[in-house]
């Protein structure tokens, strides 16, 4: 097989090949390895290299449905034991962490039969819409190597889009599925809170809203992990009933005609770019002629107090994190950027009765978007506010900088947290992602579909959101959409 070869295929395509001994694992890796090695210098999207693993994978007898597909997870929360993870951070990059037991989402994943051979890049305990980090650098778009590929699952994104494996490893905690694959142009499934499992190192992150799954060029590459993945295990928090059927069965038919509700605004009242207001319109135009019935309406949710309520939970879970690493591994200050220091510092002043009020507004707005959904079958908007944006062009801002420094030193940053300021960080936090929390805090599943390139050619997905544990109409009307504007198609234009 030629390189030119293993681009045209998916990851079940792959697989179908390696059955019927078409091509080998090994080749299928070599190929990868291949890409990789002409890519990745410009992408920046692996960090941490597995090719010892991935070879001694390729000699064993692999079975699954993805048997001999090369593989990549994300360097966040998917540990293969006895090799490194940073979760984008330099204190452990410094330190050379190992992971002491595999994820059960990576054995699930390994039972698939494919060939994992490196950890992507993320930025640092995956706080962030881009991936940036100090640890590893930039992450590259490959539909333009000037603009980031999103994050948190920014390099596993950039790695599908530019060829290197059909599928990848991702998790989404805030949106870190569909950003990602509304920048890079590929296909982001959300899955419902409880249905992919987090053991064993933790029962659940962030109370559910955070969910493992992959991103793919294909509809069908979703759904077939899916089908190998989903389901509680011992330390799960949260049990799911399971699908009637498999999700590779139900995308064979097309969804019965469907009452879908969508809006170009932001619920945070932040602006919105001409090209997510357009990728919305030309999907609203499409699903029309599909046969679907398409309203303008938006949930009756304050948008802006569901963006504290999650931007509260977020910091302050994020505190226990970084002040876990602190006491596990010595960790100091300095082996944190200065975002992730003021984050935590933030969310450390939060107090329990503050929390639990926070929490407690989530099944609020679940209430709320259940009752959206008596009327709708769906509810659709721009995946991200914008195409990507360029490296370097989210910041924290100049003028917090300095002032961040000398609180932290004084043990007060959490004084720019208050009064107005709050609304600020908000803002300033999700105005390029202001879309995607609501699914995150009602733990319904979403998607991110790739049907709109601008002039310049960088895509900008449309988010489509459920009810809850309904991942089988999302795939149905992906599956619908893929085959009324294919999009595999277009990675070929990506020139690397």
């Amino acid at each position: 097989m030629q390189l030119s070869e293993y681009l045209k295929y998916d990851g079940l395509g792959l697989a179908e090949l390696v059955a019927n001994k078409e091509v080998s694992a090994s080749e299928l890796l070599n190929l990868a390895l291949q890409r990789a090695a002409n890519t990745n210098p410009q992408l920046n999207a692996i960090i941490i290299p597995m090719h010892d693993y991935a070879e001694q994978r390729t000699k064993q007898q692999l079975t699954g449905p993805f048997a001999g597909v090369p593989f990549l997870v994300k360097d966040l929360f998917q540990e293969y034991a006895g090799y490194p993870t940073s979760y984008g951070c330099k204190g452990l990059k410094r330190i050379n962490h190992m992971a002491e037991q595999n994820s059960e989402i990576v054995n699930r994943w390994e039972n698939t039969g494919i060939v994992t051979f490196g950890r992507t890049n993320t930025p640092e305990f995956g706080i962030k819409g881009i991936t940036e980090p100090d640890a590893w650098g930039t992450c590259h778009n490959p539909w333009n190597l000037r603009h980031n590929s999103g994050g948190s699952s920014g390099g596993s994104a950039s790695a599908v889009a530019g060829g290197i494996v059909p599928i990848a490893g991702a998790g989404d905690g805030g949106g870190s599925i569909r950003i990602p694959a509304s920048y890079c142009g590929l296909f982001g499934l959300k899955p419902s809170r409880g249905r992919t499992p987090w053991g064993p190192q933790m029962s659940e992150a962030m109370h559910g809203a955070a969910v493992q799954h992959v991103l793919t060029k294909t509809v069908r590459d979703s759904a077939a992990m899916l089908d190998a993945t989903h389901g509680a295990e011992h330390s799960s928090l949260f049990k799911i009933e399971p699908p009637q059927s498999r999700y590779l069965d139900i995308i064979q038919q097309p969804p019965k005609p469907l009452k879908i509700a969508f809006s170009t605004h932001s619920p945070i009242g932040t602006p919105i770019s001409k090209d997510a207001i357009a990728a919305v319109q030309h999907t609203a135009k499409l699903l029309e002629s599909l046969g679907h019935i398409v309203v303008e309406d938006t949930p009756p949710i304050d948008g802006m107090a569901l963006a504290k309520d999650f931007i509260t939970t977020w910091f302050s879970q994020f505190s226990y994190v970084l002040e876990k690493i602190k006491q596990q591994h010595q960790a100091k200050n300095s082996d944190f950027e200065l975002d992730s220091l003021a984050l935590a510092a933030f969310g450390k002043q939060t107090t329990a009765l503050e929390y639990i009020h926070n929490l407690n507004n989530w099944g609020v707005y679940a209430t709320k978007m259940n009752h959206f959904f008596d009327q709708y079958d769906l509810y659709l908007t721009p995946a991200t506010a914008s195409v990507a944006p360029k490296n370097g062009e989210i910041k924290l801002p100049h003028w917090q900088k300095p002032i961040l420094k000398s609180l932290l030193k004084l043990g007060k940053a959490h004084l720019l947290a208050q009064g107005k300021l709050v609304d600020r960080i908000v803002k300033e936090n999700l105005t390029w992602v202001p879309f995607t929390q609501l699914a995150n805090i009602t733990g319904l599943p979403a998607m991110s579909v790739p049907l709109y390139w601008n002039a310049d050619n960088l895509p900008l997905g449309s988010q489509f959101i459920a009810p809850f544990a309904r991942e089988d109409i999302l795939l149905q009307l992906a599956a619908q959409l893929e085959q009324a504007q294919p999009w595999f198609n277009r990675y070929s234009q990506i020139q690397l």
